[in-house]
């Protein structure tokens, strides 16, 4: 088992920053929060295998409800969207801007919203046909799936990520080769043991 203690490998390792959303995704990677970039897990607000879903997986909201939702309460700017999508959902779920705006700009070219400019930027408003759609939605929000039961899971997930990056740092900088390889071995024998918990449930 190779350890570098510098390099491209080798530096990732320090500190150990997790994106927004880490373990249930996050922007940039894999995911974007629940699930792979865009939309949902596929048609509908959670779908099944479609969009890079997991069948039986809870996946990421629909951005497309989630605006127009927003958009009920007060115009937004689209970052101050992704910024309220954060807040309300603890950090589980931040929509990135190539999810954003494209559902902003097709909002608009129906006619449920409307442009203006702000400082430089474009604030968005509900119009009269897309009044009905919001409503709606903001009926039950989006990020009303994110329960606190779903927060603290987040954050046992996090505490423990941390905690082992932290004990295979240790390993990997102080172990002898003998330690380290019984440590590569605890380690496929973990993420073995995690893809047949979700094989368990398909």
């Amino acid at each position: 088992m190779r350890f570098q203690h510098e390099g491209h490998r080798g530096h990732r390792m320090r500190g150990f920053g997790f994106p927004p959303g880490f373990p249930f995704g996050g922007p940039g990677g894999p995911g974007g929060g629940f699930g792979g970039p865009g939309g949902g897990f596929g048609p509908g607000e959670f779908g099944g295998r479609g969009g890079g879903g997991r069948r039986g997986g809870r996946g990421r909201p629909n951005v497309r409800p989630a605006v127009l939702a927003l958009l009920v309460e007060r115009p937004m700017h689209g970052y101050e969207m992704i910024q309220e999508l954060d807040a309300r959902t603890n950090g589980i779920w931040r929509p990135s801007p190539g999810s954003i705006y494209p559902t902003l700009q097709l909002l608009e070219d129906e006619g449920l919203i409307e442009a203006t400019a702000d400082g430089g930027r474009k604030s968005y408003r509900l119009t009269a046909d897309g009044r009905p759609e919001a409503e709606t939605a903001a009926e039950n929000p989006p990020w009303n799936r994110f329960g606190e039961d779903t927060k603290d899971q987040v954050q046992d997930f996090r505490d423990a990520a941390v905690g082992i990056f932290s004990a295979l740092k240790q390993v990997g900088f102080s172990g002898t080769p003998e330690q380290r390889d019984k440590a590569l071995e605890v380690l496929n024998d973990t993420k073995r043991k995690l893809y047949a918990i979700l094989a368990d449930s398909e």
